[in-house]
C-alpha cells in the first residue's frame, strides 16, 4: 500500500513537473493599460483592484486552479502598479494567463516588459538604433560626415568629444579650430575638428554686449548639449545625479562635430549666424543643426532662411528647431522650405520619486530632486494652495502637499516652496512639467490628482483622530515603458508657419523632453540649498533638443546615402515616420490629450531604420524653391537677397513646392476655393520594378482623391508623377484643422504623406 502510494506520488510528480517548467518558460513579464473609470465602486484603492483583477484571470487559468495558495501566487506574479504616467500594472504571466486577463473588465491594453539595456540619452534605443542593423549599421554610425553646430560653443574637455579608435580627419574638411580665451586649438582632436566664434554682429550693436566668454568655449552648457546629442562619443557610467544612470551616445557617434559659436549670454545677432554657417559650408560640412531661430519674419530677412538656401545648395541638410512657444498655432519659427523643422516630443522614460505613507501605501510621481535625501516617518501636512509663504514657514519642517487648482499655480507653489526651504513638497497637478518649470533643488514629487486624493484622504483620516499623519520620501528612480509615448510636448511650437504657410510645418517630431547629454563641468545645472551643483551630463528638454537628433539622422542617412540631396533625406525622413505611439493609437498632443494634429507633429516620428530605406522620395531643386519665392510675390530684390542671384526665373511661380506633405487653406484670408489641386513628382530610390498604388485616410466634409491611383516604376530612379485633388463637400461644418493621409504602397513600403485642411486665416 505504501509502495503504492508512493508511485502514484512519483507518477503525479513526473506528470505535473512538465506542466510547471512549461508554464514558467513561457511567462514574462506585461505591462497592462487599465480604465480607472471601470474600477467598482466598492473599491477606493486602484492596487486592491489590479490584483483582484489579475486574482481572477489567475483563477481561471488551468494552471492556478491546482494551486491552493493564491494569495501567495498572486504576490509572486504582481510586480508594479503604476501610479502617476499610466494607471495599470505589471505582472509575470504565462501566454493562458495573459490572454484571459485580456477579458478582465476595464482591461485596455498590454505590452511586454522587453530587457531594458540602460542607454543614458536612450534616444537613440528609444528610436530603434541597433549596431546589428539598420541605420547605425549602414553608415558605420555616421562615419566620417561632418555635422556643423551653430550653438553657444563647446566644452572640449567633455568625455562625449573623446576620439578613440576614429580614423583620421576627413580629407575635404578644410576648417579649423581657433585658438581664443581659455580655448586652445590643441584640445580638439578627431571628434572635435572645428571651434570657432563669431561675435562682431552683436558687438558693433552692443559694444558693451555681456558675451560670458570671448571665446568658442561654451559658458551656457546649451552647445556642449545640442552637439554631444546628434554625434557624442559613447561614455560609459553616465547620469545626471543618479538618474538615467547607463552608457550615453550621440545619434551619429562616428560622425565629426564642428563648433560655431554664434549665440551668446547677451544674445546673439543676425549677422554672426550668417557668418557662422557662411563659415561651415566653406569648411565643408555635410549636416547643419540649428537649435535657434526668429520669430514672424518675413523669409527674405530671416538668417537661417537666408544662409540655409546657401548651405542647401551645396548639398548640406540642415535642421532646426520649431521653436518653445506652443501649444498655440501658428508659434513656429523656422518655417523656411529647404530645412528640417522639428518639433518636440517625449520618450516612455520617467523620473520617479515615492512618497510611502505608514499605512504602507506607495505613491510615485514625477521627480528630478538631485539631492541627497533621507526621510523616515515624516509629519505630511496638507496646505492647499500654498500661496503664503508666511504659511509654509511654519511648516517647513515637514512633508507639504500643494494642490494645483488651475494649471497655473504650480509655478507659484514652486517658488513658495523654495522661498519657505521646506523640508519636502508633494505637489498635486495635471500640469506637464519639464525640467524648464521643475526645480531640482526641492526634495518635491508630482503627483496627479487621483493619487493627490489618496493622500488628502490619508491626512484628513489622521487630522479627524488628533493624531499626526506620518509619510517618507524617496528619489532617484528611472523607469521605462511606463507610458503612452511618444507624445507631442506642449512647449513644442505649432504651425502653419506664418513665413511660408502653404508648406506644412514642422516637417517631424523626434525626442525633446529631458534629454540627457553633456554638459561643462563648470556650469550650474541647479542648487541645493546655498550650495551650487555641478555635473558633466544635464537633462533638458526643448525643440533645442529635438533638432540635434534630426541632424545626427541626416548624418546616418548621409553616411549611407552619399548621393542623396537634402531634399531627399528630408524627404525620406518624413514619409517613414511613425504616426502610432506605444498603445499603438495615433501619437496625441499632450497639451489635450487629442491625436496630434501635423501642425504639432508633422508628418510623424522619426523612425531612422525605416528612413534607410524609403522607396519613394520627393525632390526639390533650387528652381523649385525660386518659383515659390516667385508665388509668394517676392520682389527680384527679395529674392536675390536668398538666392544671391540676380537672375531669377520666375516665369512659372508656384505655392505648389513637390514637398512630401500637403496643406489646403478654405474659407481662410484670401482664399474662397471650395477645390485644392497639388502636384507631385516622386523618385523612385528602391530597387528595379515595382508598383506602388495609393491609399488616403478620408477626410469628413471633403473629397480627397489622387490621380492616377497607381505608380508603375520600370527602374531605379525613375520619376513619376501625380495629381492630388481636395474638394468641399459640406462646406458649414469646416473644422478649422482636419487631417489625414496619403499613402503610396508596393510590397515593401508605405510612403505616407500628411494631409492638412484648415481654415486659419493666412493673416491675423
Amino acid at each position: 500500500m505504501t509502495t503504492h502510494i508512493s508511485l502514484c506520488f512519483l507518477f503525479s510528480y513526473v506528470t505535473f513537473l512538465p506542466l510547471i517548467f512549461t508554464t514558467f518558460a513561457q511567462s514574462q513579464n506585461y505591462i497592462i493599460h487599465m480604465n480607472l473609470s471601470a474600477m467598482p465602486k466598492p473599491l477606493t484603492n486602484h492596487h486592491t483592484w489590479y490584483q483582484s483583477t489579475l486574482s481572477s484571470a489567475l483563477q481561471n487559468s488551468q494552471f492556478t486552479t491546482t494551486t491552493n495558495n493564491l494569495n501567495s501566487l498572486i504576490s509572486s506574479k504582481f510586480i508594479y502598479t503604476y501610479t502617476h504616467v499610466m494607471n495599470g500594472f505589471s505582472a509575470n504571466l504565462s501566454p493562458k494567463e495573459h490572454e484571459l486577463l485580456k477579458t478582465s473588465p476595464g482591461y485596455i491594453s498590454s505590452i511586454p516588459d522587453l530587457p531594458v539595456k540602460l542607454d543614458t540619452t536612450y534616444s537613440p534605443q528609444f528610436l530603434g538604433l541597433n549596431p546589428n542593423k539598420g541605420a547605425w549599421h549602414d553608415s558605420n554610425f555616421g562615419n566620417d560626415v561632418i555635422i556643423g553646430v551653430i550653438d553657444t560653443g563647446v566644452w572640449p574637455e567633455s568625455d562625449s568629444f573623446k576620439d578613440y579608435g576614429m580614423t583620421e580627419v576627413p580629407s575635404k574638411w578644410k576648417g579649423q579650430c581657433e585658438n581664443s580665451i581659455h580655448f586652445n586649438k590643441s584640445l580638439c582632436n578627431k571628434k572635435l575638428i572645428g571651434a570657432k566664434f563669431f561675435n562682431r554682429g552683436l558687438l558693433a550693436q552692443n559694444p558693451n554686449a555681456t558675451l560670458g566668454l570671448n571665446s568658442t568655449r561654451d559658458t551656457k552648457g546649451h552647445g556642449t548639449h545640442t552637439s554631444t546629442t546628434a554625434a557624442g562619443s559613447r561614455v560609459d557610467k553616465a547620469s545626471f545625479y543618479g538618474y538615467a544612470n547607463g552608457t550615453a551616445s550621440g545619434i551619429a557617434s562616428n560622425s565629426r562635430v564642428a563648433m560655431y559659436k554664434a549665440l551668446w549670454k547677451n544674445g546673439a545677432s543676425s549677422s554672426d549666424v550668417i557668418a557662422a554657417i557662411d563659415a561651415a559650408i566653406s569648411d565643408g560640412v555635410d549636416v547643419l543643426s540649428l537649435s535657434l531661430g526668429l520669430d514672424d519674419v518675413p523669409l527674405y530677412e530671416e538668417p537661417v532662411a537666408i544662409a540655409t538656401f546657401a548651405a542647401v545648395e551645396k548639398g548640406v541638410v540642415v535642421a532646426t528647431s520649431a521653436g518653445n512657444d506652443g501649444p498655440v498655432l501658428k508659434t513656429l519659427h523656422n518655417g523656411t522650405p529647404w530645412v528640417i523643422t522639428v518639433a518636440a516630443g517625449t520618450t516612455n522614460r520617467d523620473f520617479q520619486g515615492t512618497l510611502t505613507l505608514v499605512n504602507g501605501n506607495k505613491i510615485v510621481g514625477f521627480s528630478l530632486y538631485i539631492g541627497a535625501f533621507s526621510s523616515n516617518n515624516f509629519p505630511i501636512v496638507f496646505m492647499g494652495l500654498c500661496d503664503s509663504v508666511n504659511d509654509l514657514k511654519q511648516v517647513k519642517s515637514k512633508i507639504v502637499v500643494c494642490e494645483d487648482k488651475n494649471g497655473t499655480s504650480v509655478y507659484n507653489q514652486l517658488y513658495n516652496l523654495g522661498v519657505a526651504q521646506v523640508f519636502g513638497a508633494v505637489l498635486i497637478s495635471n500640469v506637464t512639467l519639464t525640467d524648464i518649470l521643475y526645480k531640482k533643488f526641492l526634495a518635491s514629487i508630482i503627483v496627479n490628482p487621483i493619487n493627490g486624493e489618496i493622500i488628502k484622504d490619508y491626512i484628513k483620516s489622521f487630522n479627524s483622530k488628533n493624531s499626526s499623519s506620518i509619510a517618507s520620501m524617496s528619489f532617484k528612480k528611472t523607469v521605462f515603458g511606463t507610458k503612452q509615448a511618444p507624445s507631442v510636448d506642449s512647449y513644442s511650437s505649432r504651425g502653419p508657419s506664418k513665413s511660408c504657410p502653404y508648406v506644412l510645418k514642422p516637417d517631424i517630431t523626434a525626442p525633446g523632453t529631458l534629454i540627457l547629454a553633456a554638459w561643462p563641468s563648470n556650469v550650474l545645472v541647479s542648487h541645493l540649498g546655498t550650495k551650487e551643483a555641478f555635473s558633466s551630463f544635464n537633462m533638458i528638454s526643448g525643440t533645442s533638443m529635438a533638432c540635434p537628433h534630426v541632424a545626427g539622422i541626416a548624418a546616418l542617412l548621409k553616411g549611407a546615402h552619399r548621393d542623396w540631396s537634402p531634399a531627399a533625406i528630408r524627404s525620406a525622413i518624413m514619409t517613414t515616420s511613425d504616426i502610432f505611439d506605444s498603445t499603438k493609437e495615433h501619437i496625441k498632443d499632450i497639451d489635450d490629450n487629442k491625436d496630434a494634429t501635423p501642425l504639432a507633429l508633422g508628418a510623424g516620428h522619426v523612425n531612422p531604420n525605416r528612413a534607410l530605406d524609403p522607396g519613394l522620395v520627393y525632390d526639390v531643386g533650387v528652381q523649385d524653391y525660386v518659383n515659390l519665392l516667385c508665388a509668394l510675390n517676392f520682389t527680384q530684390q527679395n529674392i536675390t537677397t536668398i538666392t544671391r542671384s540676380p537672375f531669377n526665373d520666375c516665369s512659372k511661380p508656384s505655392l505648389d513646392l513637390n514637398y512630401p506633405s500637403f496643406i489646403a487653406f478654405f474659407n481662410g484670408g484670401n482664399s474662397s476655393k471650395t477645390l485644392h489641386e497639388f502636384h507631385r513628382t516622386v523618385t523612385n530610390v528602391g530597387e528595379g520594378k515595382t508598383i506602388y498604388t495609393a491609399s488616403i485616410t478620408p477626410i469628413k466634409g471633403f473629397s480627397v482623391s489622387v490621380i492616377p491611383n497607381k505608380l508603375v516604376f520600370h527602374e531605379k530612379n525613375q520619376k513619376l508623377s501625380f495629381k492630388l485633388r481636395i474638394e468641399v463637400e459640406r462646406m458649414a461644418k469646416l473644422k478649422e484643422v482636419a487631417f489625414g493621409y496619403l499613402s503610396w504602397m508596393d510590397e515593401k513600403h508605405v510612403v505616407r504623406s500628411p494631409i492638412v485642411i484648415t481654415t486659419i486665416k493666412l493673416k491675423s
